[in-house]
């Protein structure tokens, strides 16, 4: 499945597609259609339903446990996302920046050789501060290597360019997404804090999209991106 879907579903997600917890990407979709040769709309039906709702739609504004509405806040709980991350830590988005913030994150993976980290880029990084980042995770963290088994660093690139941009950071626990500034066209200064239920949510959708995206996971593949500058702005992932 996972090989045909470009994928990384595990049982537990295939658990929660069968009982209807959650629904399922196209991709996985056309791939379960392929394996059990049978039509998506048979195989979904009890997903698609009228009656049928995922548990987070089913919860809706729930899963939001506070609205952050100044750049100081959103710093903050995105710093506590990382620093709690133990299982798993996921950061999508091409423009971060903030040295505060990165640097939380090379402590996290230099601190617990278990985390898995996964970081996934929307194109090349719009920063200097970004594309150094890479280099000191990559420095930190041979991808190649595997602990217990497990490959615990995963750093890619999503392509085409013209692929919709994501912003969060995400643990097994939490989550924070940054929303569009109010102030200017470039920058992310608010967000939402999300409780476990999303953020678990947010986790599969970085394992999924980090393994349809391509590896940059070497410094001569890190340096040879190109930085694309862009205005001021404050508070991306």
């Amino acid at each position: 499945m996972n090989e045909i879907a470009g994928g990384s579903a595990d049982a537990s997600l295939y658990s929660a597609w069968e009982s209807g917890r959650k629904r399922t990407g196209l991709p996985n979709r056309r791939a379960c259609s392929q394996v059990f040769r049978e039509p998506t709309e048979v195989l979904f039906a009890h997903q698609d339903g009228r009656d049928s709702a995922s548990v987070l739609e089913a919860a809706g504004t729930a899963v939001v446990v506070r609205v952050l509405t100044r750049y100081t806040d959103l710093l903050e709980a995105m710093l506590t996302v990382v620093s709690e991350a133990r299982e798993y830590l996921v950061v999508t988005g091409s423009r971060s920046r903030e040295k505060t913030y990165l640097a939380a994150i090379e402590t996290a993976v230099a601190q617990q050789p278990d985390l898995l980290h996964f970081r996934v880029l929307y194109g090349p990084p719009r920063h200097q501060a970004l594309s150094e980042h890479l280099v000191r995770l990559l420095e930190l963290r041979d991808p190649s290597e595997r602990r217990n088994g497990v490959k615990t660093l995963h750093i890619g690139i999503v392509e085409p360019e013209a692929a919709m941009e994501r912003h969060f950071v995400a643990s097994e626990s939490a989550a924070v997404v940054p929303l569009p500034s109010l102030n200017g066209s470039e920058g992310f200064d608010c967000g939402v804090l999300l409780g476990r239920e999303a953020a678990v949510g947010l986790v599969q959708h970085g394992r999924e999209a980090s393994a349809s995206a391509r590896p940059v996971e070497t410094l001569q593949a890190v340096r040879a991106l190109p930085v694309r500058h862009s205005g001021p702005g404050r508070g991306e992932a």
